[in-house]
């Protein structure tokens, strides 16, 4: 049990999200006035109900949808048992000869077995007997779910017609920002939840993401075993489907799982005396599991390559470059993602951010390669040329064996080949491109900023944007490398688990329990080098990395307007906005003393679209040290925007840049005035046709998303600065926590103090990291010139995170980092005592007797 001995406590909330006089309130409608939609027991499943139904264009959509899946299922597995058992090859492959009275040529159905033959095949086959069982159990199964989801969904057409308003055939033209604002409206008169009056934008988030803002936070803090160092291949990912549904099953909703409903942890997971006890329980569950994995691994893999093949074949034959192409990866979803960012929200800014990502990648292309590529593809162009002049001047050519075939294989070899050379006009521009790319997925480590050159940055990005081909073999190998993953990676981490889930769950009135990340509390989860510095209490295990806090609670801010953000967060977000929007016009901060969202985007976004010679005289004021690279980031993300934003390319196809200004007005004036009549900006397609709804929505989220990337880049040049020779703590330099007691340093078990005593077991951070200036900070081959790459010099805020009483160095560029260690889990300061003392763990079982301590979030 060495191996599951961790030290973590509970966290604490510092704020309420509910109006005053609202606490552990309790609505009660007379009987007589209850509407159909009073008191929502499941609003979890009935709020993403709401948000699938929005996301599948209406009712109808849906219900085709399911029904194909039913059909394409039964497809699958009927056409395969049909080509193994039914068909005569031999007559097929003109093996062998059929008797036929006249002299006409062989037809498809002469290679069909007589259906006597071919039941007798299946039948003497246990195999395939076993293989029908599985699936018609499972067909059933299916089928069974399709009728409660069509009545379920029946249900929530009609809360979409008689409660939001809203026919089916207005759904596909509508944005869910609308559809949020209804819900939020409707609570007043149906009460759908009892315990709140009033329903926030946040409510609803955390309902319909409860789950998935658990799976990020795991992600963001190196929970999941998902990162691995193998022998040849060195350091990968491997996260599918498959898996990912084994580490929901375990965690949320499988039998035996944390959570006893869709809203509320186990009441002994909140409790820290019985840990270890729930460890082994945990680590005995996932052992059983895997074991499950293992044994349904020949019928899983078997419906994977069918699956594969049926879905990628004729993709293949048609665009063969299309394996060539690449996509997000799972993991680079889940890395990238925001705490409580909806799936279309993610997938539009990483749709955004796929042509850059596209561009850098080919930047990487190998020169030998491309030699040799142009050369095969010489070649193969001379042999189909040949065939193909041959097949026009005499169409019996085609008869010839293999000659059919040979055309088809070079087709597909000139198109492979064509993938490896590079365009002719393409400029090497790494360093620009990587800025691109970071104005639209918002993360990126620090020491890919300066190393976008370098073939590692190009090897870590590659894991969040993978080849298709390499995405088709990883979900093939899923059913035999997960049930390994399971047995022997994540029932290591079974204590740390426990720990997570009741150290950062936190129990919110009207909502449940949910991740104590999802709230973006700057105060607890802030982190000091992301412009949070003096607003967080939190320690070093309670801080968000690679500043996911302060990035989501921006994203959450901008994509819903009217949410009302607690005071310091909201003091947080207006002293960001102010200070972006008056750095970006170099206008004194009194003469703008209202956010972008409350103020016209014209000053900032109209300046941005028009080019970077408005933003070239960008004023920083009292940050001199920051004028340089936030300048520069905010130039690239212009000329970014420029070239990918739609708006702008169609503004530009109107004729002129007043046209710009005009609509600019036009909407601003508009979100003003609806922000005053408290209705969200993005619902006047509610009142106009769809194709002025849908123009008018697509203005004003280009503004939200190009308002939030300015706020991105901006906040990773200041990171940068005040992160000069700080340690970094990205993903790739953070280590797994698998061997938790094996990483403590002798010299820290043998001190009894507190703070030696408390040093951390986990081995999620690292001992060993490069120090800064072991690494490059400059490009050679870079296109940014105005970007300056400084030394390893602190600036800033002043804070280090190398605290400790000792700094041991091994070499010029490696340092080994002993840390004290503060009671919950993060390391204190050099000479600093921790900000606040929380109670010591109790002993194993002293909690058994004692209700179980949750503070509620009212």
């Amino acid at each position: 049990m060495a191996h599951f001995d961790t030290e973590y406590q509970r966290l604490e909330v510092s704020y309420s999200d509910s109006p005053p006089g609202e606490e552990n309130l309790l609505m009660h409608v007379a009987e007589g006035a209850k509407s159909q939609w009073h008191h929502i027991e499941n609003l979890d499943l009935f709020f993403q109900r709401v948000y699938n139904l929005h996301q599948k264009n209406g009712f109808t959509c849906m219900l085709l949808g399911e029904i194909f899946e039913l059909v394409q299922l039964l497809f699958v597995v009927g056409f395969t048992v049909f080509l193994a058992n039914c068909v005569d090859y031999d007559i097929l492959f003109a093996n062998k000869l059929v008797n036929h009275t006249d002299s006409s040529k062989v037809t498809l159905p002469d290679a069909f077995l007589p259906v006597n033959v071919c039941s007798a095949c299946i039948q003497d086959n246990a195999f395939v007997i076993f293989v029908l069982m599985i699936s018609g159990v499972f067909w059933l199964h299916r089928l069974v779910k399709f009728i409660y989801n069509v009545c379920c969904y029946w249900e929530i057409r009609s809360f979409y017609i008689n409660a939001l308003k809203m026919t089916m055939s207005e759904l596909p033209y509508a944005t869910w920002q609308e559809v949020q604002a209804r819900i939020v409206e409707i609570q007043k008169e149906h009460q759908i939840c009892i315990h709140k009056k009033e329903l926030t934008e946040l409510d609803i988030y955390h309902r319909i993401l409860r789950f998935k803002n658990y799976m990020v936070a795991m992600v963001n803090k190196s929970l999941l075993p998902v990162r691995f160092r193998l022998p040849v291949l060195g350091e990968c990912v491997f996260y599918t489907r498959g898996l990912k549904y084994n580490f929901e099953l375990i965690f949320f909703w499988g039998p035996g799982s944390l959570f006893e409903n869709e809203w509320s942890l186990k009441p002994e997971y909140k409790r820290g005396g019985n840990r270890l006890e729930l460890a082994d329980r945990l680590a005995s569950r996932i052992l059983w599991i895997g074991i499950a994995n293992l044994l349904l691994c020949p019928v899983i893999l078997v419906w994977q390559i069918l699956y594969a093949f049926f879905s990628y074949t004729e993709v293949i034959k048609r665009e063969p470059g299309s394996l060539g192409a690449r996509c997000w990866s799972l993991y680079g979803r889940c890395y990238l993602r925001h705490f409580n960012e909806l799936d279309h929200e993610l997938m539009s800014r990483l749709s955004k951010g796929y042509k850059a990502a596209s561009k850098y990648m080919n930047c990487f292309l190998s020169p030998l390669l491309t030699v040799v590529a142009k050369n095969v593809a010489f070649f193969a162009g001379s042999l189909l040329a040949v065939l193909i002049a041959l097949t026009i001047y005499d169409e019996d050519v085609l008869a010839v064996e293999h000659v059919l075939s040979s055309i088809t294989l070079l087709g597909v070899c000139i198109t492979v080949c064509r993938s490896f050379i590079p365009d002719k006009h393409m400029v090497f521009c790494p360093e620009q491109l990587l800025r691109v790319i970071l104005a639209h997925i918002h993360y990126m480590p620090d020491h890919w900023q300066g190393n976008a050159h370098r073939y590692e940055t190009r090897d870590q990005f590659s894991q969040l944007f993978q080849y298709k081909a390499v995405f088709i073999l990883e979900e093939l190998l899923s059913p035999v490398v997960t049930p390994i993953i399971l047995i022997f990676c994540l029932r290591r981490k079974s204590l740390e688990i426990i720990d997570f889930f009741r150290n950062f769950t936190v129990e919110v009135v009207g909502v449940g329990d949910t991740c104590s990340f999802a709230q973006m509390d700057i105060r607890q989860h802030g982190h000091p080098a992301w412009m949070s510095e003096g607003k967080t209490e939190a320690s070093i295990y309670q801080q968000a990395e690679d500043g996911k806090t302060e990035l989501s609670l921006m994203h959450f801010a901008i994509t819903n307007p009217q949410w009302q953000p607690p005071q310091e967060t909201t003091h947080f977000i207006h002293q960001l906005k102010e200070r972006v929007h008056r750095e970006a016009t170099g206008v004194p901060s009194d003469t703008h003393p209202l956010s972008l969202s409350e103020s016209e985007p014209r000053s900032l976004i109209a300046n941005l679209l028009a080019g970077p010679s408005t933003l070239g005289s960008v004023h920083f004021g009292r940050d001199s040290s920051f004028t340089n690279n936030a300048a520069a980031g905010i130039t690239d993300g212009a000329s970014a925007f420029r070239s990918l934003s739609p708006i702008s390319s169609s503004l530009h196809l109107r004729g002129s840049f007043s046209a710009a200004h005009r609509t600019v007005g036009h909407t601003s004036a508009m979100s003003k005035a609806m922000a005053g009549s408290g209705t969200d900006a993005r619902t006047v397609s509610s009142g106009s046709s769809a194709w002025e709804g849908q123009l008018t929505s697509l203005v004003l989220s280009e503004y939200a998303s190009t308002e939030m990337s300015i706020h991105a880049l901006y906040m990773h040049e200041l990171h940068k600065q005040q992160s000069r020779g700080d340690v970094s703590r990205h993903t790739w330099h953070r280590q797994e926590s698998d061997e938790s007691s094996d990483s403590i340093p002798d010299e820290v078990r043998s001190h009894p103090n507190l703070h030696s005593r408390n040093f951390p077991r986990s081995h999620t951070f690292p001992t060993t990291v490069p120090s800064p200036s072991a690494i490059p900070t400059s490009a050679s081959a870079t296109c940014n010139p105005t970007v300056s790459h400084e030394g390893a010099s602190s600036q800033g805020s002043g804070r280090h995170h190398q605290s400790g009483p000792t700094t041991d160095s091994f070499g010029a560029g490696w340092k080994v980092l002993r840390s004290a260690r503060v009671p919950m889990g993060g390391w204190a300061e050099e000479d600093q005592a921790a900000p606040r003392q929380h109670d010591p763990l109790p002993e194993e079982g002293s909690e058994d007797e004692m209700p179980p301590h949750i503070h509620k979030v009212t």
